[in-house]
């Protein structure tokens, strides 16, 4: 009785291996050698699957299946010329053969030219039998083009065809998320799960679109679920732990993130979440436990180190709190939320230099968020470097145009440095975005209340505002 090579998948493979340990020939059918080189394509072992398609060229020189998979391994080696010549050949013997449209599309799209590479995996769908692969790769052609819509609707193709296409399924989530369409998400999602009622990976998706619009039972109520669904799905415990959190039941929570650890090996993530509400809890020996856990299990989790040094400076133990931070920047010095905790510590500290430091580097490695502006001038300004706090500021408008609270502390800076003129400016810009925030400015620059001219301007400001 003839192998089916099927049954037996490795059979086809060993008898190539050996044959190429060896000078014998053997013969393979064609759709041995697609086996063949399918296998060590998925592999990523191109030198032995380019080996297969020259010997299997050799065997069936007319294998059209053949030819295609030497189009794919040219393209991925950007040898672009080579393989459109090649499918002009094969198109030339096989006009309706829908691959060479699928391959001519994957050139295209490795050229960044998604747009014709959708044109042309249209054209394949309409020769195809099977649309399943076409419909996945379109749905990526959109995803690169950033047309989420018609991703998603091509995702959504693929779900159709196949309800277990978990992948296909996260990706419709994942555009309804960007297209900020929550109600969408959970009315799909329920469609869904009308038809496969036990998918736990569709229950956990639906709890976290209820989440993201706050309605934080529902949530509860999904990842339940998905529990009942597949009780070793570590995935639905952790976000359940998340929703806990958020509805003030840390004690609930910690049970659900411990469930986490039975299920597979600990992990960084869950230990900071157990820190985290221990914490809340007041368990502040529980809380620095698992902290340090967090840091031993994951040394590069920036969130783990950010919280056990949050911890020592809740605890006003400044030291302790710097002691963690620069442990943090010894391990990654390029991490820019490291920098700027270590600016508000040395503040803490009263060690102005180290903070502007601090700071400097926080901005240099890329966060340029408003608070970090604002404590950065703020440290020059104590320091009394009023011309190196102004260009801060300046340099902060760039970013935040709108800001009532750089263009006031802007505004005082200025008058410290004796530059009235640009002073009355800003304050005027200042007050026209926020006249509110006028009492907390006097109340960090009290020079201005003896100033008559300050009450005049406040009049006029007001005047041209109603």
């Amino acid at each position: 009785m003839a192998l089916d090579s099927n049954e037996y998948p490795d059979k086809s493979i060993n008898k190539f291996e050996s044959m190429l340990k060896t000078d014998d020939v053997y013969f393979f059918d064609a759709e041995d050698f697609e086996e063949i080189i399918h296998h060590y394509l998925n592999l990523g072992k191109i030198s032995l699957g380019k080996k297969a398609i020259q010997i299997g060229l050799e065997q069936h020189p007319n294998s059209l299946e053949l030819k295609l998979l030497q189009v794919e391994v040219l393209t991925f080696e950007d040898k672009y010329a080579a393989a459109e010549k090649l499918l002009d050949e094969i198109q030339h013997i096989d006009a309706h053969n829908e691959e060479i449209f699928i391959q001519r599309a994957n050139i295209y799209s490795k050229q960044d030219n998604h747009e014709k590479a959708v044109n042309l995996l249209l054209e394949a769908l309409h020769l195809a039998d099977n649309s399943f692969d076409i419909y996945s790769l379109l749905g990526m052609e959109y995803l690169f083009m950033d047309d989420y819509k018609h991703a998603k609707e091509s995702f959504m193709k693929c779900v159709e065809l196949d309800d277990n296409d978990y992948s296909s399924l996260y990706n419709v989530v994942y555009c309804f998320e960007f297209l900020e369409d929550y109600d969408g998400a959970i009315h799909y999602l329920n469609d869904y799960l009308e038809r496969n009622p036990y998918c736990e990976v569709a229950w956990h998706q639906l709890g976290k679109m209820y989440y993201a619009v706050d309605m934080f039972q529902e949530a509860l109520a999904a990842y339940d679920f998905a529990i009942i669904s597949d009780d070793t799905f570590m995935g639905a415990y952790f976000e359940k732990g998340k929703v806990l959190e958020k509805l003030g039941r840390y004690n609930e929570a910690v049970e659900n993130y411990e469930t986490t650890i039975s299920i597979e090996d600990p992990t960084s993530h869950a230990y900071l979440r157990i820190g985290k509400c221990h914490e809340k809890l007041g368990n502040t020996d529980l809380a620095k436990y698992y902290y340090y856990n967090t840091v031993h299990e994951d040394p590069l989790l920036d969130k783990g180190w950010l919280a056990i040094t949050d911890f020592h400076y809740n605890q006003q133990n400044y030291k302790k709190a710097l002691h963690y931070i620069n442990k943090a920047i010894n391990i990654d010095g390029e991490n820019p939320l490291y920098w700027k905790k270590a600016a508000k510590t040395y503040i803490a500290l009263e060690n102005l230099d180290e903070a502007d430091f601090a700071f400097k580097h926080t901005v240099d490695l890329g966060n340029y968020e408003l608070d970090t502006w604002l404590g950065w001038a703020e440290v020059l300004k104590r320091l009394e470097d009023y011309n190196s706090s102004i260009q801060v500021l300046v340099q902060g408008l760039e970013f935040y145009p709108e800001s009532s609270e750089l263009h006031y502390k802007l505004a005082g800076v200025y008058f410290r440095n004796k530059e009235t003129l640009a002073a009355r400016e800003n304050l005027v810009k200042a007050m026209h975005k926020d006249m509110e925030q006028l009492e907390s400015f006097k109340e960090e620059f009290p020079e201005f209340k003896k100033f008559r001219w300050l009450q005049l301007l406040v009049s006029e400001v007001k005047k041209t505002t109603t």
